[in-house]
């Protein structure tokens, strides 16, 4: 056994235990024993993969402690622990990052460089997009791999000081080989059976990431604006209708007006025409309930697009499109076919070229100019669309893009998924209900992919036709053996390279995935699907999902979607939802608001067990503050970790006899105390309740030290006493289950106090189970209150807590005075007091202390 050091401290023990983890494969996945146990004794983590781009914040340290606390009970209790560790790597964010920190943008008409030298990295310190130098795509990604090869290694060197209980060896990264095959052939497989589709439609569009965005990756965000109100002439010559809009810009992509049909104002032009005023085309004016009687004058006009209700009236009341605004945000050069007069046309030609704001600013002279511009509103703030990483409204402009079946205009699909969410354990169960409500809110299929670089390529070429032009209906697959494929540079079966991009050849499906589209697909990736059969029967479902709630929407509904669509069933048995992070002021800690913390130095100068005994103090979905200035709750935990290593010293230091049994009611009393906390600590864990078994675990570790270690050291020191024997044994086998029901929170002072008088790590050591030692939990407790008023009256006398006792007076019901008879001894040696008086009353009190005169 190690020696026990003089003065134990917490500095170091990350370093020396992650080594020990490490060399001695501790967390390692035992797959010859997960065989023997079956997969009811295996217990499987579907871990979140942080997006590898940046650094790691104090949520990440709060939401995966939740998630290491589970599964190091669960390993305590004899489960086979499958615990992996992802990587997300590619998506927008890390794009981003790559062109800030190398100083480069993707140019993929160029060339590769095979010298290539990035200007920057890292290094620069102001940079403008218009600085960055283009590059090619595939130079392009080579610095993604670069880059986030570098911030993975970082990841995981703060997760294992954070103590994470992760199998290191069961990795994977979004931007593999084998994740691309993965993720490649679920694809392949949702489109041969009619999941993955391709359609030209109306698309959110980030002109910044010049990309596609989902449905699930919007925010709305406050914005200024001002109401327009616009005349808009009737064909009939009977007058004007004035209708009122934040986006005069759109007049030219104008196809109707539209009205609520109970609206009486109205009602009587329903199915006439009006014409638009700068342009003069003629457009319907229609009815639909989605129109707001109360909104402005009640009639809106109908643009291609301006927002996502224009989809929504678009596609129902079957309007023609006349997009203006192209992929760059930009008014395009070419005005709608409607547009005959020479007028509009001169008129579209001031705004074709120019961004949204520049188009507004001389769209809105025009109208003044034209008299048709009534009245402009004060300026109010309203929501407006944006990507979540992005800086700029979305717009709105027609792309062909691939999309995925997800319930959305399928309500037995929906239904399934709302059945399956049900069967589902959900830590909180009101998270369930987030779920719910997204899933039936749902306005459209789940637009799969995205105009980037650095990500899993779509499996797909096209033919051409005679004149060089894609043909989609001629959608070429590889095979499934050639997977994985990059079709800008492979060839599918049939053809040759001399074929690409000449007619009758074939051109290659540029876009890659969103990044959901990968993510989506990991506990298929972790779990061996499709390559590993014996792995994913050990594995798969998932007993869970942990995650954080902001991501019910994207990745928890995705990955439901796509188990659903591939095995008919939820991916995981249950989902840990953890709740947000939030400053002193209460909002929610993010990038874009500037008020994240970095772990690093709350870790350092802390310590990793401080940190995860904040984190273990919450419960799954409640949101935690946290102040880096003054992080209480940090200083209680490093309290308690000192505070163990410091108990478990002082307890390791009576010596048990080999004969020892529990022979005195005191010590029994504790025991079986510590029985009921045990039972229901683990009643706690077993029910995602990580909070709840720690402030039961802490409580009653408080008591053990302040409390029954004062009472019986005297008695466990001296050997002569014939208590000595049990009290030793209590301590002891108090110290044992204390330790383990700590472990899961406090890991490395446990495992290096465990390591003082066990072999083995504690972290695969059993869990507790109850001594079944008969005793009165009573006991303790009396005799503990007896100690704090013999205290007390110390105290208010200003003596020393180790000035005599002459005598006290302890009074209270008969069963009370049992109690406090049976540990008097215990309590005497501890107060220094030289006689006890028992007095019977109806309720307990401590009197009568007189203390012993002071010498001198």
């Amino acid at each position: 056994m190690p020696q026990i050091p003089d003065k134990p401290a917490l500095e170091g023990l990350e370093q020396k235990w992650d080594a020990e983890w490490s060399a001695r494969g501790t967390y390692l996945f035992d797959r010859e024993a997960a065989k023997a146990v079956g997969r009811p004794g295996v217990f499987s983590v579907d871990t979140p993969p942080p997006t590898a781009s940046g650094s790691l914040h104090i949520g990440h340290v709060f939401s995966y402690t939740h998630t290491d606390v589970k599964v190091r009970f669960e390993r305590m209790r004899g489960k086979t622990v499958f615990y992996p560790m992802g990587w997300d790597d590619n998506g927008l964010p890390t794009e981003r990052r790559v062109q800030n920190y190398y100083g480069v943008r993707c140019d993929p008409s160029l060339p590769y460089d095979a010298d290539f030298t990035p200007p920057f990295a890292g290094d620069a310190k102001s940079l403008k997009p218009a600085d960055q130098v283009p590059i090619s795509r595939r130079n392009f990604i080579e610095l993604c791999e670069e880059l986030t090869l570098q911030d993975e290694k970082q990841f995981e060197d703060l997760f294992r000081q954070l103590g994470l209980s992760v199998d290191w060896t069961q990795t994977y990264r979004t931007i593999s080989d084998e994740t691309i095959r993965t993720s490649q052939l679920a694809f392949l497989r949702n489109l041969e059976r009619g999941e993955a589709y391709q359609a030209l439609a109306p698309t959110l569009w980030d002109i910044d990431f010049r990309s596609a965005i989902a449905q699930a990756e919007l925010e709305d965000r406050e914005q200024q604006a001002a109401y327009h109100r616009i005349a808009f002439h009737k064909t009939d010559g009977s007058g004007d209708i004035h209708i009122e809009t934040t986006r005069p810009e759109l007049l030219a992509a104008c196809v109707a007006l539209v009205a609520n049909p109970d609206d009486e104002r109205y009602q009587p032009v329903f199915g006439t025409t009006v014409r638009t005023p700068v342009f003069d085309v003629e457009v319907p004016v229609l009815a639909h309930p989605l129109a707001q009687k109360d909104k402005g004058s009640g009639i809106a006009m109908i643009c291609t697009f301006g927002d996502v209700t224009d989809i929504i009236w678009w596609r129902e009341l079957d309007l023609p499109n006349r997009t203006i605004l192209g992929k760059d945000g930009r008014v395009l050069p070419d005005a709608p076919d409607a547009i005959v007069s020479e007028e509009g046309k001169a008129a579209y030609a001031e705004l074709a070229g120019k961004t949204v704001f520049s188009a507004k600013k001389r769209m809105v002279e025009l109208l003044e100019e034209s008299g048709e511009l009534i009245q402009v509103s004060a300026p109010f703030a309203h929501p407006v669309k944006f990507y979540e990483k992005g800086d700029r409204p979305l717009e709105i402009v027609s792309t062909r893009q691939w999309y995925l079946r997800n319930g959305a205009r399928d309500a037995d699909f929906r239904a399934r998924l709302i059945e399956l969410g049900r069967e589902m354990g959900w830590h909180p169960d009101f998270m369930r209900v987030r779920y719910e409500n997204w899933t039936n809110g749902l306005t459209g299929d789940w637009l799969v992919s995205r105009q980037r670089f650095f990500g899993v390529p779509i499996p797909v070429w096209y033919g051409l036709d005679e004149n060089g032009e894609r043909d989609y209906a001629r959608v070429i697959t590889p095979d499934l053996g050639q997977l994985p494929v990059d079709p800008t540079i492979d060839v599918p079966a049939g053809y040759d390279e001399s074929q690409r991009g000449v007619p009758g050849g074939f051109e290659a499906e540029k876009d890659i995935f969103d990044t959901w589209a990968t993510s989506s697909l990991t506990p298929q990736l972790a779990g061996g699907w499709q390559r590993d059969d014996e792995l994913w029967s050990l594995v798969a479902p998932f007993d869970v999902r942990p995650q954080g709630q902001d991501i019910i929407r994207t990745w928890l509904f995705s990955t439901m979607v796509r188990s659903a669509l591939e095995d008919g069933r939820a991916p995981w048995s249950d989902a840990a939802i953890s709740g947000f992070i939030v400053d002193p002021d209460r909002k929610k800690m993010s990038k874009s608001k500037g008020n994240v913390v970095t772990p690093a130095d709350i870790l350092s100068s802390h310590g990793t067990d401080a940190v995860r005994y904040w984190a273990a103090s919450s419960r799954l979905g409640a949101d935690a503050a946290f102040d880096p200035q003054n992080p209480t709750q940090v200083k209680i935990g490093r309290r308690l970790a000192i505070k163990v290593l410091n108990a478990a010293k002082f307890v390791l230091s009576f010596p048990v006899p080999d004969e020892a049994r529990i022979t005195h009611d005191l010590d029994a009393s504790m025991l079986a105390t510590l029985d009921r906390v045990v039972r229901e600590a683990t009643r706690a864990y077993e029910e995602f309740d990580h909070a709840r078994a720690l402030e039961l675990t802490e409580a009653f570790f408080w008591t053990f030290c302040d409390d029954y270690l004062e009472l019986v050291k005297e008695r466990a020191y001296d050997q002569t006493d014939a208590g000595q024997p049990s009290a030793a044994l209590a301590l002891r086998l108090a110290l044992s289950s204390l330790l383990r029901l700590l472990a899961p929170v406090l890991s490395f002072a446990t495992e290096e106090a465990w390591s003082w008088f066990e072999e083995g790590s504690i972290h695969t050591a059993a869990w507790p189970a109850p001594l079944e030692i008969e005793g009165n939990p009573a006991v303790l407790r009396i005799v503990g209150e007896a100690l704090i008023g013999v205290r007390r009256a110390k105290t208010e006398a200003k003596a020393s807590q180790k000035t005599p006792v002459e005598t006290v007076t302890l009074s209270g019901p008969d069963d009370v005075l049992a109690a406090l008879q049976s540990a008097e001894g215990d309590l005497k040696a501890v107060g220094r007091i030289a006689q006890v008086s028992y007095q019977s009353a109806d309720e307990f009190s401590v009197s009568g202390v007189v203390l012993a005169p002071v010498e001198g």
